[in-house]
């Protein structure tokens, strides 16, 4: 049908996916850092204490001291096209447009930092996109994390006029194609190293303790990943032992154990001079694996008497996470293609 003549430009109704992930500053320098951890450390969901106190430790101590030393931190891992955070989930988005087609559009945001969902999610509707599945990347649920992108989505359809209809992808920490595609992955990563791990060191990304009592149920996620992650390896590997702790303690609270650093020491220290560790939590390499991990966490276990290291991959564009990935939207999407 033909539009009356006047009427503005009307796009072709389309479906898209967003992809999501936490966030990253755009430079690894102090001003940016600053910046990024200003907007992330704001969140309320983030930082639970309340808000008069921690705006004076924030803005007071927080960002004139942190900015620098996390800048640091990030030249380190940081590449040509940016940080690794960003560089990778735009390449898993760019390859999910791929495998989907051009008959759904495929975009990625983050939720702090650019580029900003809110932005890239008003365009998406600007481009004719009636039905969108936001997926936030974390295959386990957190306040801190996941909830605070179905946050940021209501906030932005709050200020639409004409909303686009919503989806989003539930956590799939225990769904079989991302243990599967652990699995393969980290199988054949460890195939390829140059010596025989005795312990496989599944790291997660720390969380307060409290949040666990609260009724968080990402302590319980993460422990039913590992749990079914080294079921699934035992086949391949039945010599190798499977651990789990938590990294990225901030602050003197009790965060959730046992503690990445600790365990290491205490690995190296027991006798384990063989170690591969992975970040199953994580669905791209970033700053916590690239350089807490693969930089600070090799310091810890050689410093307390371990020879060999390997920091493996997350699942990144890897043929496995690319198809599980895909399996996962496609399942999301049905009744709309």
């Amino acid at each position: 049908m033909n539009l009356p003549a006047g009427h503005p430009p009307v796009a072709q109704p389309r479906v898209g996916v967003l992809l999501v992930n936490l966030g990253t500053p755009d430079a690894p320098t102090p001003k940016a850092v600053r910046r990024y951890l200003k907007e992330f450390l704001s969140d309320p969901r983030v930082v639970e204490i309340p808000k008069p106190v921690w705006w004076l430790i924030l803005n007071g101590i927080i960002l004139n001291v942190r900015p620098k030393k996390s800048a640091h931190a990030y030249a380190q891992v940081w590449g040509p096209g940016g940080s690794p955070l960003a560089t990778i989930t735009k390449a898993q988005a760019e390859a999910l447009q791929g495998q989907l087609g051009n008959s759904i559009m495929v975009r990625w945001g983050m939720r702090y930092g650019n580029p900003a969902m809110g932005t890239v999610l008003a365009e998406m509707k600007a481009a004719g996109c009636e039905r969108i599945l936001v997926a936030p990347l974390y295959p386990q649920y957190a306040g801190a994390t996941t909830a605070t992108v179905i946050d940021e989505l209501g906030r932005q359809l709050a200020a639409m006029r004409w909303q686009p209809s919503t989806r989003t992808l539930p956590p799939y920490y225990d769904d079989p194609l991302h243990v599967a595609a652990l699995r393969d992955d980290l199988a054949r990563q460890l195939r390829a190293l140059p010596f025989i791990p005795e312990v496989l060191l599944l790291s997660f990304h720390g969380m307060p303790d409290r949040t666990l009592h609260l009724g968080d149920p990402y302590h319980c996620q993460c422990r039913k990943t590992a749990r079914l992650l080294g079921e699934a390896l035992r086949a391949d590997f039945p010599e190798l032992r499977v651990e789990t702790s938590f990294q990225s303690r901030f602050g003197r609270a009790k965060w959730l154990e046992p503690y990445t650093e600790e365990t290491l020491t205490a690995l190296a220290t027991g006798g384990v001079r063989r170690l591969a560790i992975a970040a199953p939590g994580f669905s791209a390499d970033c700053l916590e694996t690239r350089e807490e991990l693969a930089i600070r966490g090799r310091e810890v276990f050689e410093e307390a008497g371990g020879l060999d290291f390997a920091a493996l991959d997350c699942l990144n564009t890897s043929s496995a996470g690319m198809a599980m990935l895909e399996a996962l939207v496609r399942r999301e999407l049905g009744g709309w293609i």
